[in-house]
């Protein structure tokens, strides 16, 4: 990792070093191949490189990868960047702030209750009237109100639901990085959601025998994406976390055990402890201390003084990143692109031995039954006629 200028007095964690900072001077060499934001651009002519390619309108083939070389539109600031922290800590905000500073896209994080509304627009928890118990809508809000519910078996496959939408989030994000050439930034990762399962653990919501199959799938999948290349860790002393969380007053997250500050220790033990040491040894790491929200010019400047170019092909660290050639370049860009379901499938991890999450064929039977009498969730988008689709007879896709 790399730290710099105006350091006071830094808290030692690990191998990652929390910052607390003062306005002082200092001079540091920064790497000609840093990330640089609005104000370190200013003036300068702008870079020569081909326009984003439309990847989600055209499919990227042999014929266009002779003719576009992925490296082509990769610069300095082609990175990716995630926001970590507990909850009410300001992820949101600054990455927002630095998307726009850094001139990158801000990917946010993905919620389930989005996974609710089908595509027609329909709301499925209209529904839930009609189904058993376990096939009942479980979104954020519930997770808060009754993290119990069904003996914890609605929070494990809530957490592999959230896990299957980040993973899905971060293939976009780097399908996203080499196909246009801009940067990505995200609060959260499928890589730290193992530190929210710990806590959980430890605080009796779930299972350990629910834990360990969450680490198979989790084993299982996370091979497949590249890490990103820097991580910025919010930390907020859990008494603050809890004084922020009555602040903003969301619904169910007050009173919830999932705020306890049990439950919030265990998180930031775990983050600390097992998240940040681990990412630490594959990507850059700034960590701040958050107590009081600082500006974002000042997480920017220290972003822009680190050299992610400075390891070579022996450095664990930015080896996701490391291509053999420019055809590995490209094969990479096409796996991302246009065969996430095949990585996705990792997820699917048989849960033999972990009956908590399993949903009985009885029960299955009646959610594909009420299902089908859903409005536009019978047949793939396009082809209900319920739903005004006109043409089926002569469609391909």
């Amino acid at each position: 990792m790399v730290f710099f200028s105006r350091v006071s007095s830094p808290k030692l964690c690990g191998s990652v070093v929390i910052i607390a900072r003062k306005q002082q001077q200092c001079v540091i060499t920064v790497g000609q191949r840093s990330i640089s934001g609005k104000v370190m651009r200013q003036g300068l002519p702008p870079v020569q490189k081909p326009a984003p390619f439309p990847y989600k309108e055209k499919r990227y083939n042999f014929l266009r990868a002779l003719l576009d070389p992925t490296t082509s539109r990769l610069d300095e600031n082609s990175k990716l960047i995630v926001v970590e922290g507990p909850p009410a800590a300001g992820k949101r905000a600054l990455a927002k702030e630095l998307a726009e500073e850094l001139d990158m896209a801000y990917f946010p994080s993905p919620n389930v209750a989005d996974c609710y509304i089908n595509k027609y627009g329909y709301d499925l928890r209209q529904v839930d009237h009609k189904l058993p118990e376990s096939c009942k809508s479980y979104d954020e809000n519930d997770f808060l109100k009754d993290p119990m519910r069904g003996n914890g078996s609605k929070a494990a496959r809530f957490q592999l639901t959230k896990l299957s939408l980040r993973y899905k989030l971060h293939l976009e994000a780097l399908a996203h990085i080499l196909n246009t050439g801009q940067g990505v930034v995200m609060d959260r990762s499928p890589f730290s959601d193992l530190a929210y399962m710990t806590a959980m653990t430890e605080t009796g919501v779930i299972s350990k025998n629910v834990y360990n199959f969450y680490h198979q799938v989790r084993n299982n999948a996370l091979f497949a994406l590249w890490r990103p290349h820097l991580v910025i860790y919010l930390d907020v002393p859990v008494d603050e976390t809890r004084r922020r969380i009555e602040a903003r007053n969301l619904p169910n997250e007050k009173d919830s055990m999932l705020t306890t500050p049990a439950y919030l220790q265990a998180l930031v033990d775990s983050y600390k402890k097992d998240y940040l040491k681990d990412i630490s040894t594959h990507a850059e790491v700034l960590v701040y201390d958050w107590s009081k929200v600082a500006d974002p010019e000042i997480v920017v400047e220290d972003i822009e003084r680190i050299d992610f170019d400075q390891y070579t092909v022996y450095d664990e660290k930015m080896k996701d990143w490391r291509r053999i050639n420019e055809w590995d370049w490209n094969n990479s860009r096409q796996e991302f692109t246009h065969s996430q379901h095949y990585l996705m499938a990792h997820l699917n991890v048989p849960p033999i031995q972990c009956n908590e999450i399993l949903i009985g064929a009885g029960d299955n039977k009646v959610r594909a039954a009420v299902m089908d009498e859903t409005p536009g969730c019978k047949f793939a988008k396009g082809f209900n006629p319920e739903m005004g689709d006109k043409g089926i007879l002569f469609k391909l896709s």
